[in-house]
């Protein structure tokens, strides 16, 4: 199978500007009233004369109510507008946190037993289940119901020999937030450079604070970092070529991203006890202002603008800015780490999978009016805001995601599962002085070799 290219084109951040701008009233329906063809009419009317079967949707998502309140709300939102408009469909719900998910979704696929609609990553993670023939191809919604809804180039990642197996629901793009009144209490201002960067650091540390929330023990965390030091000295090629088997993990950019991981922990950078914190409880130091910066994707942004759980007066004080550049590096600040967010699947084995492809066209459409609306997250599909009142850092970053110059995705989405899993440890060793950067390339380079045959 030939690996898709995981980097973005500039001909979808500007899809992205257009559908965000007030721009897609010519491809969104949505407040349009329309006359059913008298087919449709003679169908409905067909569909009313006898009771439509019973039927239930096991579905299966990673947004709990406690630290993903909101996605959660507009889940189970746009499921009960489901239901009422469809009183003989039920849909079951199952809820995990990230983790514990990607752990069930493993077990499932061993029996073939997945749920008739979960979510899944993109690219690399999708493959084992698009081989098994585990996925159901979902062309004929985009042809259908979805047609022209997704910002241009969104569903490439979730695309097989020609087929589509995923329905992203979210673009994200990962910036670091920070908390201005830290930053203000020691005169730090956002940098722009690594050296400035690191200054930062060495102040907040020597003053007793911790300048990075990390939770790494979910390994992910931690690759954030890594792939943006290997973007800003390497360029945004390299760590791609590396994956795709084009280049090497033991190119003197990537060794060096390593090693500046290495150095970073010796500084002190990152919370105590962080290797062995999940990425929630990391959060939480930077959520209750004990640590100043936090590197996290977009997802996040409720938590600083609607979240109502959250203290205004916090949300206030956080900002963002954009990984600064390395000196002698090849990379830029608008190269950023992210992509389509998780996207909808269905079983292919599912007993209900018609009805279920209804309901995945039906949650694809309502979760864009939904995640802007009262998430704050920037959708995979177009919407027209124009008449949307936007917290200023979601326009902010929505501004910084349509000038990028690339975004790459997430190293282990784009990896086949072995190789993901051998980052992820890596990492987690790296971040834990376990292994020198140079064993660090290596044990990549023999993954990756291995699972290439």
């Amino acid at each position: 199978m030939v690996r898709k290219t995981l980097t973005w084109s500039l001909t979808t951040m500007l899809g992205l500007s257009m559908a965000l701008t007030g721009c897609s009233s010519s491809t969104d329906n949505a407040g349009q009233t329309t006359t059913a063809p008298k087919e449709t009419a003679k169908a409905t009317e067909a569909a009313t004369a006898q009771p439509a079967k019973k039927v239930t949707i096991k579905m299966m998502h990673l947004w709990p109510t406690g630290n993903s309140a909101t996605q959660n709300k507009i889940v189970n939102d746009i499921i009960k507008e489901y239901q009422a408009a469809n009183p003989n469909v039920t849909i079951e719900q199952e809820v995990l946190e990230n983790e514990q998910y990607k752990n069930k979704m493993k077990v499932l696929s061993t029996s073939n037993a997945l749920p008739d609609v979960g979510f899944t990553w993109a690219a690399g993670y999708m493959d084992p289940y698009v081989k098994g023939d585990m996925f159901a191809p979902l062309d004929d919604l985009l042809q259908g119901d979805l047609k022209d809804k997704f910002v241009k180039g969104t569903t490439d990642a979730y695309a097989f020999s020609g087929k589509t197996y995923g329905l992203p629901v979210e673009l994200n793009i990962v910036p670091v937030y920070y908390n201005k009144a830290l930053f203000a209490k020691y005169n730090l201002a956002p940098p722009k450079t690594y050296d400035e960067f690191k200054n930062i650091v060495k102040t907040l540390s020597s003053n007793g604070v911790a300048p990075i929330a990390l939770g790494n023990k979910d390994r992910w965390t931690g690759s954030l970092w890594y792939m943006y030091l290997a973007d800003r000295i390497g360029g945004p090629e390299t760590l791609k070529k590396a994956i795709d088997r084009t280049g090497s993990f033991n190119d003197p950019g990537l060794v060096r991203a390593a090693t500046e991981i290495s150095q970073l922990v010796d500084m002190n950078a990152f919370n105590k006890g962080f290797n062995g914190l999940g990425n929630d409880e990391g959060k939480a130091e930077f959520m209750n202002s004990k640590a100043a910066m936090y590197m996290m994707g977009t997802w996040e942004l409720p938590n600083y603008t609607t979240n109502k759980d959250v203290p205004q007066a916090f949300k206030d004080q956080i900002g963002f800015f954009k990984f600064p550049t390395v000196d002698g590096g090849k990379g830029n600040m608008d190269s950023w780490v992210g992509g389509p967010g998780v996207g909808l699947f269905v079983a292919n084995n599912s007993k209900v999978k018609e009805e279920s492809k209804k309901f995945v066209s039906f949650f694809v459409s309502k979760w864009g009016e939904h995640a802007i609306t009262e998430a704050g997250v920037i959708p995979a599909t177009k919407v027209d805001t124009s008449k949307v009142k936007l917290p200023q850092m979601y326009i902010d970053l929505l501004n910084e995601l349509n000038k990028a110059s690339n975004i790459t995705l997430f190293a282990d989405v784009q990896m086949k599962p072995a190789s993901a899993e051998v980052h992820l440890n890596m990492i987690q060793a790296l971040f834990g002085k376990a292994v020198t950067p140079e064993v660090f390339a290596k044990n990549h380079e023999d993954a990756m070799a291995k699972e290439a045959k």
